[in-house]
């Protein structure tokens, strides 16, 4: 190995100076330092990352950790070409920052002041230019590229849906979640909660049953088409942890039934609930007393010009429910005592007309493609004419709801009795009637719950 001993190598002509040939490594000793030659616009990486305030060193990147916390880092002194990149190591400076401290009085673009760093998943590149800059950022990423993790669950019936899973509880169950997603976002689920909808009036003129409440919420993420209760943005999001949350799916209330001759109104749905979300059940339709009972959506009045109940009780936004309809004032004619339409998730339940038997159906309830078709849930029971007055198809809302008894007079007849809501609907039950004065016939029963929970799994 030959050595050479100079103080300063020159050109013999020109003013250019070649070291090594093509293909040949210029290397400094360990230790040697070199000034003059500038940077080439690359760093090279710390794989340390830096969890503490601390002074960084040009040529170098750093990835820098602040889930313990913000802290600083100081850039060196300026010199023409002074290079030093930073990385968010853990995606966490939206919410732990970093400060970048120029030195002394060095500006950072152009400015003598800190910069703080505060977007997830930011890296940046910081060149030092000359004394009227300093500092310029050349290089500037907030892509945030990272490989993703996702929610995993177990409960109820599970299906899929492109890169979505639906876990359908149509009783009592547990959403178990087993590990969450990155980015968090994706831990704010879909759901869909429908209480269960009330039984129907007993009486010669029950009102309808209300529907059971119903809640939905479309994740930011995901994909479906929403019914327009969707409470995106301004209901209530849920955002799972790992850990097993309890399902209650409500059932149907009872229908309005009791001795010959006499009249009772319907039975309240029972509430649905799924973590912090509660749908209330629907409320009954009236017989006696006349009034609908209030309730996810309210029951329809009974005979005698009964009141209908409220809907959206307790209140929520958007709304779970509707209000029922009043039944007709009696007018010496007996069809024109006709029962109100339980209230169903978007539509209000229909009135009884003064002197007339028809047109007293059911509110129509939600659509939504949550779980991966539309279908329509929480229609409000029908009202029924006085007595059997006219043989008028008196129909629940779409959505489940149960048609009001109907018939002819005289003797009693099968349509007289209230029909009940579909299952798994919240639909609300049919009010009941009678074919003659005295033969009184129960209203339907409501339509149990159900719970819908929807992810994304890939």
């Amino acid at each position: 190995m030959s050595k050479i001993e100079v103080n300063t190598v020159a050109p013999q002509c020109g003013t250019t100076l070649t070291l090594g040939e093509s293909g040949d490594t210029v290397q400094l000793g360990t230790g040697a330092s070199q000034t003059g030659f500038g940077r080439t616009g690359t760093v090279d990486w710390d794989t340390t990352p830096k969890t503490t305030t601390f002074s960084a060193v040009s040529g170098d990147g750093f990835f820098c950790n602040t889930t313990g916390g913000a802290f600083t880092c100081n850039l060196p002194a300026g010199s023409a070409g002074a290079i030093v990149s930073l990385a968010d190591y853990a995606a966490t400076w939206n919410s732990n920052n970093l400060t970048v401290s120029p030195n002394g009085s060095e500006k950072i673009g152009g400015v003598a002041a800190n910069v703080v760093l505060n977007t997830q998943g930011q890296s940046v590149t910081f060149v030092y230019v000359d004394g009227t800059q300093g500092w310029v950022n050349v290089q500037d990423s907030t892509s945030n590229e990272r490989g993703a993790s996702f929610l995993a669950a177990t409960g109820g019936t599970v299906t899929t849906s492109g890169n979505f899973k639906i876990h359908t509880f149509t009783g009592p169950g547990t959403f178990c979640v087993s590990s969450i997603a990155t980015p968090s976002d994706a831990n704010t689920v879909s759901y869909l909660v429908v209480a269960g909808g009330a039984g129907g009036g007993y009486g010669c003129a029950g009102g309808g049953g209300g529907a059971g409440g119903y809640r939905e919420y479309k994740s930011p993420v995901d994909t479906y088409t929403a019914s327009p209760l969707n409470g995106n943005p301004c209901g209530t999001a849920v955002t799972v942890t790992a850990q097993a949350y309890p399902i209650t799916v409500g059932g149907g209330g009872t229908a309005g039934t009791g001795p010959t001759g006499s009249s009772a109104q319907g039975g309240a749905g029972v509430n649905s609930v799924f973590s912090t979300i509660t749908s209330a059940g629907g409320g009954g339709g009236g017989g006696s007393p006349p009034a609908g009972i209030s309730g996810g959506s309210g029951g329809g009045g009974g005979h005698n010009a009964g009141a209908g109940g409220t809907g959206n009780t307790p209140p929520v936004t958007p709304a779970q429910g509707t209000n029922g309809a009043q039944s007709a004032p009696i007018t010496g004619s007996a069809p024109s005592d006709a029962g109100g339409g339980g209230g169903g998730a978007t539509e209000a339940g229909i009135p009884g007309p003064t002197g007339g038997p028809k047109n007293h159906n059911g509110g129509a309830g939600a659509t939504s493609c949550i779980t991966a078709s539309p279908v329509t849930r929480a229609g409000g029971g029908g009202g029924t004419n006085r007595c059997g007055g006219g043989a008028d198809d008196t129909n629940g809302g779409d959505g489940g709801g149960g048609k009001g008894g109907y018939g002819p007079r005289p003797g009693p007849v099968p349509q007289n009795t209230g029909a009940a809501g579909t299952v798994n609907t919240g639909g609300g039950g049919g009010g009941g009637t009678s074919s003659s004065p005295g033969t009184n016939q129960p209203g339907g029963a409501g339509g149990s719950g159900i719970v819908v929970i929807r992810y994304k799994f890939q």
